[in-house]
């Protein structure tokens, strides 16, 4: 039976960008998770953590560097999608427009879209931006899960996740269970990963069953 690291050291595949709702690629049958939040929360970094390879997504010390939506597969097994990033004031309102009806058409008529990522930097805790997303997953009734990101630059790690715990209960679309990571540390790498096999069914405890 297939291995951690037959699943996630290898075959992470760029498929796809799209700029448009008419771009977005329609044709996966896999299951399907994405990842969101603001810009420059390290979607790019925590995507490559999590395959194991450092290009896989591309990484930007410039906000707003994804301006479509990336789509990566894993052996074909399961599908990953890299959501522009929200909250980024430097571009013109039609450009943040364009991106959030982008986001929201995707996330209206994905079929195979299980559940959304939604990272929120340890360092910034919850934030307007966030809560807006948050209230409109809520309104679709798509299950998101929060992943604290770069948790090694927050001095109250325990505090943060407490507080967080607390927002999300007036949350009804949102998953009990938040991730703390750090793409530099290789903090909570695994436990993402666990969360992503959990949706290929019955593979799921195989594959980390030897670990």
């Amino acid at each position: 039976m297939t291995a951690p690291k037959d699943l996630f050291g290898f075959g992470c595949d760029f498929v796809a960008g799209a700029a448009s709702p008419e771009q977005i690629p329609r044709n996966f049958s896999v299951p399907e998770l994405a990842f969101a939040g603001r810009s420059n929360v390290g979607k790019s970094s925590l995507i490559n953590a999590v395959v194991k390879k450092r290009n896989c997504a591309r990484v930007s010390k410039s906000p707003g560097c994804t301006r479509q939506i990336n789509f990566f597969c894993l052996q074909n097994r399961i599908s990953l999608a890299d959501l522009p990033g929200y909250g980024y004031a430097s571009v013109s309102r039609e450009v943040r427009k364009s991106w959030d009806e982008l986001i929201i058409n995707y996330i209206q008529k994905r079929q195979n879209l299980k559940r959304i990522f939604l990272l929120i930097d340890s360092r910034r805790g919850i934030m307007e931006d966030d809560e807006k997303f948050m209230a409109l997953l809520d309104d679709l009734a798509i299950v998101y899960q929060i992943v604290v990101t770069k948790i090694d630059k927050t001095v109250s790690p325990a505090e943060l996740i407490k507080s967080i715990e607390s927002k999300i209960l007036t949350h009804p679309a949102a998953f009990p269970t938040i991730i703390s990571t750090s793409s530099k540390k290789n903090v909570g790498i695994r436990d993402l990963q666990k969360e992503i096999v959990s949706f290929y069914g019955d593979v799921a405890s195989k594959i980390f069953s030897k670990n």
